[in-house]
């Protein structure tokens, strides 16, 4: 194994604890309630548009992909789902930004939850970078 295998391996491991850390975060009540609040108004609904339901949906991609993004799928001859997992992570990631722009309109609501918003964008992109590296195809198995 060579130093870029080796660095884009601990690159998935780091983004794999942060997703699933994140997305268990979204099942405890105190941080639950927050990222209901979170969602702005215009998307809020009923059914599955509930802020209980998008939370919980959230969640659960979020535990979904950083497993994803660890899984030996070459053993299986499925590298290519890395990069399944990968593409889904960054339309998550572009998905659930409103909530983190709404908060940050809102600091007076929300306080540290409201990131200031070019920064939390920046830090977006940066991390849609990032996942988009380590499930890039052939990168390292």
């Amino acid at each position: 194994m060579d130093a870029a295998q080796i660095l884009v391996g601990v690159l998935r491991g780091v983004l794999a604890l942060t997703f699933v850390t994140m997305g268990v975060t979204h099942f405890v009540p105190s941080v639950r309630r927050t990222m209901r609040a979170m969602i702005p108004p215009s998307l809020r609904g009923t059914g599955w548009r509930s802020p209980a339901v998008l939370v919980a949906f959230t969640g659960l991609c979020e535990l979904a992909g950083g497993i994803g993004l660890v899984l030996p799928w070459q053993v299986a001859g499925a590298e290519w789902m890395r990069w399944v997992v990968g593409v889904l992570l960054g339309v998550f990631l572009i998905a659930v930004f409103p909530a983190n722009a709404y908060a940050a309109a809102h600091p007076e609501t929300f306080g540290r939850a409201a990131f200031p918003f070019w920064p939390r964008y920046l830090a977006q992109l940066a991390l849609i970078a990032l996942v988009t590296l380590a499930a890039a195809p052939g990168v390292a198995g």
